[in-house]
């Protein structure tokens, strides 16, 4: 059985790295397939919250969910809404997303900066925590889909959005037939409407969320009722 270690900030799994690279010991991120399994769990701080530039500095191992508690108490959210309530370094490191996807873009189009602890234990960090950011390579895109095989996500730099203050959904029941479906999210490209996300729940829904303001929100919804 593999060991297991758990750093708790980035110069332990700084540590941890040059240790086993030095003992010629294979280590796996999250998961068995090594000698040794580093988990992020302990790495699961904000560390950093500009609410004024909408950005957020924050250790891989943190849930989405305890980020959006953070987040909430200043109005605003990190736009991914994958299934299950995965850390941020994975959603990272798969380029996970949910189909808000649509409006706000995939983690890799969120991502504005990273640490990344390399397999001899050295640190690698790349962009800012800005939006508007040109230093250096842009090593947050190519760790997105990565799956920790470029080293371990030790802190992340986000773009964040304002939480909407009102939503509503739309559900249209379907017949079955991809003709009928086709029609429908051709009527909602051409229309006015501005959904955050259509989920296509084949073969008997689609449902298409809309978020914003509450007068926008019924505006919205009351022409969405007359496209679908």
């Amino acid at each position: 059985m593999p060991s297991v270690s758990e750093p708790a900030t980035v110069s332990e799994a700084a540590a941890v790295f040059a240790d086993a690279s030095r003992d010629g010991r294979r280590v796996s991120i999250g998961r068995e397939g090594g000698d040794l399994v580093v988990s992020t769990a302990r790495l699961d701080r904000v560390l950093e919250h500009a609410a004024g530039d909408l950005t957020a500095t924050v250790e891989a191992g943190i849930r989405l969910s305890a980020l959006d508690r953070h987040l909430a108490t200043a109005g605003q959210m990190l736009a991914l809404d994958p299934p299950g309530d995965p850390t941020v370094g994975a959603c990272i490191a798969a380029n996970l997303s949910g189909p808000r996807r649509h409006r706000y873009g995939t983690a890799r189009d969120l991502v504005l900066g990273v640490t990344l602890v390399l397999a001899d234990g050295t640190t690698a960090s790349s962009g800012g925590k800005v939006v508007k950011n040109v230093a250096g390579y842009d090593l947050g895109k190519l760790l997105c889909g990565s799956g920790g095989t470029l080293g371990l996500i030790a802190r992340v730099s986000l773009r964040l959005h304002p939480r909407p203050r009102a939503g509503g959904t739309l559900v249209r029941e379907l017949d079955g037939s991809p003709e009928q479906a086709w029609r429908l999210v051709r009527a909602l490209q051409h229309s006015t409407l501005v959904p955050s996300a259509v989920d296509l729940l084949w073969p008997d829904r689609l449902a298409v969320l809309l978020e914003g303001g509450e007068r926008a929100v019924e505006a919205q919804l009351a022409l969405g009722r007359e496209v679908l």
